[in-house]
């Protein structure tokens, strides 16, 4: 179903070492509104989707799994020679401890990813619109998250990221009006 190419969808560079950073960005690795809940989200909901829009969950959800590698290669790269006192005082201390330096998918405060994250409520405007909501939340924290950075070649990639965010919610409000005009159409039989 898919060609992988070993090579990120958009460079990622940081300048330094910075397990504070770092933890940041776990927000969007396994948050509520991280890259995992919305590639699980739109691939979970493209089977009630109609035919019409299908496609186009199945695009922006396998996107978003590429989004997670993005991530997953900055924390990587920005805690990789973090000492253990440069990761305590990030406040990852409870993450090395029973993760030692491995991702795993929990929040920027340390809550572990759930399910509960993902809605899908098989009606197909309303779960384009909480695909919508999940899209401008998604970008708010990439923004949030640059404001907090002080990491030119990471602003680079986050800044990526969160324009992607603001394309797939055009898209997404594009198939909304797709549906909106189908169900509003005359039926002749």
């Amino acid at each position: 179903m898919w060609i992988y190419e070993k090579k990120l969808q958009y460079p990622v560079r940081v300048s330094t070492c910075n397990p504070k950073l770092a933890k940041y960005l776990i927000e969007q690795y396994g948050g509520a509104d991280g890259e995992l809940a919305a590639a699980l989200r739109y691939l979970n909901q493209r089977y009630s989707i109609p035919d019409k829009v299908v496609g186009l969950l199945t695009d922006i959800g396998t996107e978003e799994l590429a989004h997670l590698e993005m991530i997953a290669t900055m924390v990587y790269k920005l805690t990789k020679d973090a000492t253990l006192e440069q990761l305590k005082e990030a406040g990852l201390d409870a993450h090395y401890v029973d993760h030692d330096r491995a991702l795993f998918y929990h929040n920027a405060a340390g809550v572990p990813f759930t399910a509960t994250y993902i809605q899908a409520k098989g009606d197909p405007i309303a779960d384009l619109y909480e695909d919508i909501a999940a899209e401008e939340k998604a970008r708010a924290t990439y923004q949030w998250i640059i404001n907090m950075s002080d990491d030119p070649d990471l602003n680079d990639g986050l800044r990526f990221l969160r324009e992607r965010e603001i394309i797939h919610a055009q898209r997404f409000r594009e198939a909304v009006e797709i549906l909106k005009e189908e169900r509003d159409r005359k039926k002749i039989f």
